[in-house]
């Protein structure tokens, strides 16, 4: 019934105000009202990114939220965090431990140097073998891209496509993290991070936070004319490293985890007006595609070159310039997605609003693909 977001970027704000101010943004945009002292269970994702408050976590929440006294958790599974603590606050919803909920996604990035977020960044990889040889996120998506496009000869042009399409959503987002337009040329000739992932391709490290109110359904108008509901929920996991799985384009995880929530809600995938999905790098965004079942093996580039997941498209992806642009502040990513599907979905998204939008899909994944949330939402 109420979400709330910060601005992500490179911000001044340390974590308790970032966490704040979601928090609060959230209560505030509660209709009818929500009584702090009323939240039972609340969920806070976070990396921890840098040690900050690497222990208990979960109690800053309750602390910041007004709610001290309420049962609260930490979850983390790296960047998948945000998409797992919403899970546990809607099973929480459904057991009746509570009949308000807050779930929190918190990270903040910036104020480390740069040898230390690599590290940070590393240990949601496999650090066994990918990470003592080297191989930071970026080199593993590299890979990935690279076999990708061997495959797929214009899959560059759809990486560059990826890039250009989310850059224009932010420009529409206040909070995105960079809100400039890049167009496909200017992707291509960017210097490459690893190839062939250039600097456009890849997603910055952001400071941000982000908050939901959940309730049951047969309440949710106490709070709101225009609750929004959560039709399905599905996760799964795999393999660490991607040495051990067997094929190198494909996220398993997130095949099992689509195919769960779609069962959960008992929707079709013609049913789902748009997505919101883990674009950590561009090539990220068209294995989603495929992955959770809106295109075949490689047929993310057709889809995706042919202007479908624009704005103005009949299948959009990442309205608010999903992580590519908005920015991606680890533990407020998946919670982040949520709240761009609440704006959606009550017609409040402004600038980058899709026209009648009533069921969208949320899909959040935790390292290169080793764990992966997906939610189905509707506007009822």
């Amino acid at each position: 019934m109420g979400a709330g977001h910060t601005r992500f970027g490179a911000l001044p704000d340390g974590p308790r105000t970032l966490l704040r101010t979601a928090v609060d943004g959230a209560f505030s945009s509660v209709e009818k009202g929500a009584e702090r002292s009323a939240v039972g269970e609340a969920f806070l994702a976070t990396l921890g990114f840098g040690g900050w408050q690497i222990g208990n976590a979960a109690a800053l929440l309750a602390e910041e939220a007004g709610s001290a006294g309420a049962a609260t958790t930490r979850v983390e599974n790296a960047c998948a965090s945000g998409g797992f603590a919403l899970r546990a606050g809607v099973r929480a919803v459904e057991r009746g431990d509570a009949e308000l909920v807050l779930v929190a996604g918190l990270e903040k990035m910036t104020d480390v140097t740069s040898a230390r977020r690599r590290y940070w960044l590393g240990v949601s990889g496999d650090t066994e073998w990918e990470r003592l040889a080297g191989l930071t996120f970026a080199g593993v998506y590299g890979l990935i891209a690279s076999e990708y496009v061997h495959r797929h000869p214009d899959g560059r042009e759809a990486l560059a496509e990826v890039a250009s399409k989310n850059h224009e959503n932010g420009s529409r987002n206040p909070n995105a993290h960079f809100q400039k337009r890049v167009s496909r040329d200017e992707v291509l000739r960017a210097p490459r991070v690893a190839d062939p992932l250039g600097l456009y391709d890849c997603c910055p490290v952001s400071d941000g936070a982000a908050a939901l109110l959940i309730a049951p359904a047969d309440q949710a108008r106490r709070y709101t004319d225009t609750p929004i509901f959560v039709e399905g929920l599905g996760a799964a996991s795999d393999r660490l490293a991607v040495q051990e799985r067997p094929e190198l384009t494909r996220f398993d995880a997130s095949r099992r985890a689509g195919d769960r929530a779609f069962q959960d809600a008992g929707l079709d995938r013609s049913r789902v007006n748009f997505l919101e999905v883990h674009d950590c790098f561009t090539i990220a965004e068209l294995l989603a595609l495929e992955d959770l079942g809106f295109a075949e093996p490689g047929g993310a580039v057709d889809l995706t070159l042919s202007g479908a997941t624009r704005l103005t498209g009949r299948l959009p992806v990442n309205p608010d310039g999903g992580l590519k642009s908005k920015g991606h502040p680890i533990g407020a990513t998946g919670v982040s997605q949520v709240y761009e599907i609440f704006l959606q979905l009550r017609a409040a998204a402004g600038a980058r609003q899709i026209p009648g939008a009533e069921v969208a899909l949320a899909h959040n994944v935790g390292g290169a693909g080793a764990t992966a949330a997906v939610s189905i939402f509707s506007r009822g």
